[in-house]
């Protein structure tokens, strides 16, 4: 095999940040057939949108809060992990466990029922479980702790109106400034059937949304709402958007679900489809936006992740999940919306991060994506065309104050040769693993070698590059 083809066929991979050496573009001799080539032209002049510095997001099951040591200021293993993904992101609390808390004022004397709650399955064995004032307070300080803020979703499907009313009030005058918004009931477009009748509608969701709205409002008169916070059902998106443009200026973000793919265990659910273009998601979410601009409301994704059903096992924790993050990420961003939350906790297989308090956290794949993507936090979004045949070479731009951010994120088997007008970079980070369907090894990692060479970038196979020019 002659060098410049078994350059390529042992992948760039091998020769950036895991052998003694570092990658560098000019040791190449390529042959372009093994290569997946592509022209990166970046517009300036023409901006999409401005990223929100709390657009970082964690969401995490409402039944989490049975154990009030969890969210609390003396986690500061957890509190560490959430501070270096963001210092002022967003923590969403709801999930399907939602529908099967019970706040009450009466401390429990046994032990908390749950060390950490992983993310709601159908399989998963549910009853009520309690959230009190001692839960709250420590979460406040878990909030203060991190700098984050709080979307907190309300029993609606299942609990009644009074006692969503009563957790209202304590959770207003607990979290105070760190809460954003109320959140009534967990994905009801998926509530026929299940706790409404086979004939449930969008109008019959506003006609309890907006009783349970008046008794909040009753109880807690500068209470904020978000919303809908449905899984799939646009029409629920874009009608409550015109409801609340007309009638309820207490609703201050327009929010729903997605996920890449679905559900865990179903045939067909694998990192090539994870990998894949979604065309759902740029449909979607273009409906999403227009909805949130037509009623002037932010719009944000408020659960998601890859595979529902708490994540397919060899896709949604390996590298592939983390290269999926980035773009779906960044896609979300480019369009303008506010923020997304991925969903997680336990040890669910799509969770950012892993572990308990007794086992202790650590970081899973996806949480490399999303530390990936931070630098581009208050920045703003710039206009680039990437020519380039294969669809799963991703690129996208910011303008800082005094630099571009630039990410390539190559999700072929190939590495890709991007030719380009940058020159040099001040600084690079380069996301990497051992194969694609690695779980362990995954590692961001900031390099010192200029990998632009003549115009050429060189992104490793399954890898994605960042550079600040």
């Amino acid at each position: 095999m002659k060098r410049r083809h078994f350059l390529a066929a042992t992948g760039a991979i091998a020769v950036f940040g895991l052998a003694p050496r570092l990658f560098r573009a000019q040791d190449y001799q390529y042959d372009a057939d093994a290569f997946v080539a592509g022209t990166l032209t970046i517009d300036e002049s023409t901006t999409l949108a401005t990223i929100p510095p709390d657009f970082i997001g964690l969401s995490y099951e409402s039944a989490q809060l049975a154990n009030p040591a969890f969210f609390s200021a003396k986690n500061t293993a957890l509190i560490a992990l959430f501070r270096e993904l963001s210092d002022q992101g967003v923590l969403r609390l709801g999930g399907g466990t939602s529908e099967f808390t019970a706040f009450t004022t009466e401390e429990p004397s046994t032990a908390p029922p749950f060390d950490a709650v992983g993310p709601d399955t159908s399989k998963n064995v549910k009853s009520d479980t309690p959230i009190t004032p001692k839960s709250l307070r420590n979460l406040r300080t878990f909030l203060d702790a991190t700098g984050w803020h709080c979307l907190y979703g309300l029993n609606l499907g299942r609990g009644s109106v009074a006692r969503a009313a009563e957790e209202a009030f304590h959770v207003q005058s607990i979290l105070g400034p760190r809460l954003i918004a109320f959140q009534l009931g967990n994905e009801p477009d998926a509530w026929r059937n299940r706790y409404r009748p086979a004939t449930w509608t969008y109008a019959d969701y506003l006609k309890e949304w907006s009783a349970a709205h008046a008794a909040i409002v009753a109880r807690v008169p500068q209470a904020k709402f978000a919303g809908p916070d449905v899984s799939n059902k646009m029409p629920y998106v874009t009608g409550f958007a015109e409801d609340a443009k007309h009638s309820t200026p207490d609703v201050v973000m327009l929010t729903s679900h997605y996920y890449a793919m679905g559900p865990a265990g179903a045939p067909g659910m694998t990192i090539d489809k994870l990998l894949s273009p979604d065309p759902k998601l740029e449909r979607d979410l273009q409906i999403a936006m227009a909805a949130a601009h037509s009623a002037g409301l932010p719009y944000r994704m408020s659960e998601g992740n890859s595979c529902w059903n708490g994540g397919q096992p060899s896709v949604s924790d390996t590298l592939a999940s983390a290269l999926w993050v980035a773009d779906m990420m960044l896609s979300f961003a480019s369009l303008g919306c506010a923020g997304v939350n991925l969903h997680g906790g336990g040890n669910g297989f799509y969770t950012p991060i892993a572990g308990s308090l007794a086992a202790g956290f650590e970081r899973r794949p996806e949480y490399f994506g999303m530390e990936l993507i931070k630098p581009f936090m208050g920045t703003t979004l710039i206009a680039s065309k990437l020519e380039c045949a294969n669809n799963r070479v991703r690129v996208y731009a910011a303008r800082k104050t005094e630099s571009q951010l630039v990410i390539i994120i190559n999700k072929t088997e190939k590495a890709a040769a991007i030719h380009t007008s940058l020159r040099h970079a001040h600084k690079q980070w380069l996301l990497t693993g051992p194969a694609i369907d690695t779980k362990q090894g995954v590692a961001l990692t900031e390099t010192r070698t200029n990998a632009l060479h003549k115009g050429t970038l060189l992104v490793p196979s399954f890898s994605a590059i960042l550079l600040e020019t």
